[in-house]
């Protein structure tokens, strides 16, 4: 049975959402934010849960973070879903995770609310180096939303900073070393036409759960500029009013790019 004392805590909660909320929308919001989603396993374990319950606790939230940034306007919003890194982990959780990821993706692909809203879903990373059933669910939802332009869902699995601008070297050193173009016409926009996909703006906030304040190989040149944003909070433990918190904080800031 909820007491008093937390019932008048739950009230005070949502009127302070409803402020932040009312705050927030007065001016502008994000365009894109980019996400890792950190503390899956931080909070299965204060739970007393297994670990990889936590991962589904965690996709569970990234569903809810989805509705909230586009009640607020957000129009892209990139995941960090799974590390080049996380395959080092013990095989039967990623084995696991690769499961969670395949079930979700098809889940998309009769789930309503992906058509309402008009939701183009991609993924960025080594998706040839993932097992091929994942590879197929990844396409098919690819294919789905394609023509869907109203949001924006990024999904970064088998993904690494650092080696998405290794590979975009390798593909500009080829096209240098064919003759195709010269290295007097490298720019930056040509590097970026040669990242896992390009076409994407560069993310205006990179929000963190569970403390840690780094960005673990995530966007490495696309947040260049990004303003940062660290939440103490696991992950699956996120509520909307810590995303308003940051959305907030970012618009307290002055972006000055380098100027």
């Amino acid at each position: 049975m909820t007491s008093i004392g937390e019932r008048l805590g739950d009230i005070a909660l949502e009127v302070y959402e409803k402020v932040l909320l009312d705050e927030v929308l007065k001016s502008p919001v994000p365009s894109h934010i980019a996400i890792i989603t950190d503390g899956n396993r931080r909070y299965a374990r204060g739970e007393g849960l297994p670990e990889v319950l936590g991962h589904v606790k965690g996709k569970e939230k990234l569903e809810e973070v989805l509705e909230w940034c586009r009640d607020i306007g957000v129009k892209i919003v990139t995941v960090y879903a799974f590390s080049t890194e996380n395959f080092l982990r013990e095989k039967s959780e990623v084995q696991f995770l690769m499961n969670l990821i395949e079930k979700s993706l098809i889940e998309l692909l009769t789930d309503r609310r992906i058509v309402e809203n008009e939701i183009n879903v991609k993924v960025i990373g080594k998706v040839d180096h993932l097992p091929p059933a994942l590879g197929k669910a990844i396409k098919m939802v690819e294919d789905k939303t394609r023509e869907f332009t109203k949001f924006r869902l990024n999904l970064a699995i088998g993904y690494g900073g650092r080696t998405e601008i290794v590979d975009a070297v390798r593909k500009i050193s080829q096209r240098v070393k064919d003759g195709e173009i010269t290295p007097e016409q490298i720019d930056e926009e040509t590097f970026r036409s040669y990242l896992y996909d390009g076409s994407v703006p560069d993310p205006d906030l990179v929000f963190r759960t569970s403390g840690e304040e780094r960005v673990s190989n995530f966007l490495l040149w696309q947040s260049a500029y990004s303003e940062l944003y660290f939440c103490e909070v696991n992950w699956p433990e996120l509520k909307k009013i810590d995303l308003l918190r940051a959305v907030q904080s970012y618009q307290q800031r002055k972006r000055r790019f380098g100027r």
